[in-house]
């Protein structure tokens, strides 16, 4: 697995991914938003964490018109995966990648502590490593978490299974109403119509190692560098 994560000035969050995908085994290079092709033989693109461009105008906007984010769709549409986390999932939504948009949290406050979330399939390359229906604790962190579709889109993304993970409890259990920021469906993250896209607002980085907060996360990046490391194997 050759991961290439990239940077955006602002980010904040991506050694913090790059570190989470080389102890799952993969390789990992950084490439910079002004770039205009991805590395040589990048199976992965990552859309990291933090407050790309100052988060002016709308968070991820401005990133969403980044030469780099070109070349990303371009590896998308021939079936590469992408994986956007917090800010990167607004940049992808930006862009047109995902669908949907996410808005100011519900509250209309920063969060920032743990939280439980649902895994709602496990048959993609970012969750293998995950039982169905489970639901993992790693955290929160944004101020424009709230995710927002049409109902026309949302009844798509319900109907197509496209729906990665959600908002829960320890057991499991959906909040009754919007989820913790506001969100539709109390929805956390998305998968593309061919599921090698991943957008999700919660940090799976930051949970990858018990001596800092739990191992949570760490599955989802097994998933994808153990995954086509036994596909080219």
């Amino acid at each position: 697995m050759k991961a290439a994560v990239i940077v955006f000035p602002g980010s904040n969050r991506d050694r913090d991914v790059a570190t989470a995908l080389r102890r799952s085994g993969a390789e990992v290079t950084t490439a910079w938003h002004a770039d205009t092709q991805l590395p040589d033989g990048t199976d992965l693109a990552v859309l990291p964490g933090g407050f790309s461009y100052g988060d002016y105008l709308r968070c991820g906007a401005i990133a969403a018109r980044a030469p780099m984010v070109e070349a990303i769709r371009r590896h998308a549409a021939r079936g590469g995966l992408v994986l956007g986390i917090c800010n990167g999932f607004q940049i992808l939504c930006e862009a047109g990648l995902l669908p949907g948009i996410l808005m100011r949290n519900a509250g209309m406050r920063f969060i920032c502590h743990r939280q439980h979330l649902r895994v709602e399939r496990t048959d993609t390359a970012f969750t293998r490593g995950y039982a169905p229906n489970q639901a993992i604790n790693i955290c929160v962190a944004h101020g424009e978490g709230n995710y927002t579709a049409d109902p026309d889109t949302l009844a798509r993304l319900e109907g197509y299974g496209l729906v990665a993970f959600r908002y829960c409890d320890a057991e499991g259990r959906l909040e009754a109403g919007p989820g913790i920021n506001g969100s539709m469906n109390s929805i956390a993250g998305i998968y593309s119509p061919g599921r090698n896209v991943l957008g999700l607002m919660p940090h799976p980085e930051n949970f990858v190692d018990g001596l800092v907060g739990g191992t949570d996360g760490k599955p989802l990046f097994d998933s994808l560098a153990g995954g086509r490391l036994a596909a080219a194997a």
